[in-house]
């Protein structure tokens, strides 16, 4: 019976790929409406992932298991044509911002497979690096106005209205104690969700409708809910870090006695969920095995033996396989039990220069800081602009990530990683567009310095003008 299903689920893939795509493609250029489902299905399989696996090697404990090739990458071929097709009358950039880091960052992680000991294991990584600079190429040069953007943001609210729902089947129906929805661990979860709650809240802070901020608050507790209901110590922290680096960035564009108000509304909102919750996550921190952290650091102990030992390091995807026997790089672990330690370093900072060396580390950490750095960018060429929050609630968001990847390496697991493609693409879109879009540069003037202090000097009228009335009314 199983094999009869894994043969229809074959039968399924190629059929989805032979009529699926152009059908898709045809009905996409006719129906704008079939178009935006296509687009939704590209956002929300990052989310949901439908993979089929060829050459699976499902018991290897490594980044990357088999040669996977999901329905985003599917869906991201229908995109693909599309953007092809309008070639005349949006310009395509064959090379788009961060490409050659990224390059870089891809060239010496296919040196780095001369070390493997598997090269298999290495294959099954190099094709995700590949799906996922295609993916970052085809929505970097599908966004090019707009309305556009308007659809990735409703597309966002879409998949946390459906991360929560899982996530409330699985605690009250399953009654699963920690839940991860849809993805394969609930450090996964946390990950993806903290981009999007954070754009949220950078949006909050930044809307007049009024009816827009309920609905977006209504929204914004759901994203917390469900980071909540994950129980994850590392993801929790990284969540309110993320959320406050969104905060500070609001506050440097704008002060106003309604965000300020606004603020206050959501800290005692997050006290009452907290409240509800907090039983769960004392018992959480209190009983957590003391095994956890000794592992993680045996683990990082290992790693760096591996990226110190050869300069592009033990080989791609290979960590899960020379931490055990007969080599060396973990016989620090169980000293009694050289035959089969396994387990992964639990950042990805180390699992990149174990596997492919300092080097492409500090490539892997250029790349992601050029990002940040060029979204900074945009949020100061942004100003007076009523897509500023995204830059904002990115700012905390990628915060957030880069802080947990410290701790965790779920950022190499597919979801996460076309995640982070994804928010890079629309980074360098908004960057593109500012340049070839007259109304963004329409009387903006770029000095930076002047952008960083002018907010700091409005933050400290306001407090300067709080002291004198506190101490008027003392008087």
């Amino acid at each position: 019976m199983t094999e009869l299903l894994s043969q229809y689920k074959y039968f399924i893939f190629y059929s989805v790929c032979i009529f699926g795509i152009p059908t898709f493609y045809l009905l996409s250029r006719m129906y704008p409406f079939v178009e935006k489902v296509v687009f939704f299905l590209m956002i929300f399989f990052t989310c949901r992932m439908e993979d089929i696996n060829f050459a699976s090697h499902e018991f290897y404990r490594g980044t990357s298991r088999g040669f996977e090739i999901g329905l985003v990458d599917v869906v991201t071929l229908v995109i693909f044509f599309l953007v092809l097709s309008r070639r005349n009358k949006f310009k395509i950039r064959l090379i788009p911002p961060g490409s050659i880091i990224f390059g870089l960052y891809f060239l010496i992680s296919v040196i780095s497979i001369f070390n493997s000991a598997i090269y298999l294991y290495s294959y099954f990584e190099i094709l995700k690096m590949v799906r996922m600079y295609l993916f970052f190429w085809v929505l970097y040069n599908y966004m090019q106005n707009n309305e556009q953007l308007n659809l990735w943001f409703r597309n966002v609210m879409l998949i946390i209205m459906y991360v929560f729902l899982t996530i409330m089947y699985q605690k009250y129906v399953l009654h699963i104690y920690q839940c991860d929805g849809p993805f394969p661990h609930r450090n996964s979860l946390v990950m993806y969700m903290m981009v999007f709650t954070c754009i949220l809240l950078a949006r909050i802070l930044d809307t007049r409708d009024r009816n827009e901020l309920l609905m977006l608050m209504v929204f914004l507790g759901m994203g917390a809910i469900t980071i909540l209901a994950t129980l994850s110590r590392a993801g929790m922290m990284c969540f309110a870090f993320g959320g406050v680096i969104t905060l500070g960035m609001s506050y440097m564009s704008k002060v106003t006695y309604r965000k300020i108000a606004i603020s206050c509304v959501l800290g005692l909102l997050a006290l009452g969920v907290l409240a509800k919750a907090a039983d769960s996550i004392y018992r959480r921190i209190k009983f957590a095995p003391e095994s956890s952290k000794t592992t993680r650091i045996v683990l990082a102990h290992a790693a760096i033996n591996m990226a110190n030992d050869k300069f592009f390091g033990v080989g791609l995807n290979n960590f899960g396989h020379k931490i055990n026997a007969p080599y060396p790089y973990g016989w620090h672990i169980h000293e009694g039990d050289r035959e089969h330690v396994g387990g992964l370093v639990e950042t990805i900072y180390l699992m990149i220069a174990a596997e492919t060396g300092w080097l492409n580390l500090g490539v892997f950490i250029f790349f992601l800081m050029s990002f940040y750095y060029r979204n900074f960018i945009n949020f100061l060429r942004y100003k007076d602009n009523a897509y500023r929050f995204i830059s904002i609630g990115l700012a905390g968001g990628m915060a957030g990530i880069f802080l947990e990847s410290s701790l965790e390496w779920v950022l190499k697991q597919t979801n996460n990683f076309y995640q982070l493609m994804m928010i890079f693409a629309i980074i360098a879109a908004m960057g593109q567009r500012y340049f070839i879009d007259p109304r963004l540069q329409a009387g903006i003037k770029i000095d930076p310095i002047q952008q960083i202090m002018n907010p700091i000097r409005r933050i400290m009228m306001f407090v300067f003008a709080f002291i004198k009335v506190f101490f008027h009314s003392k008087r």
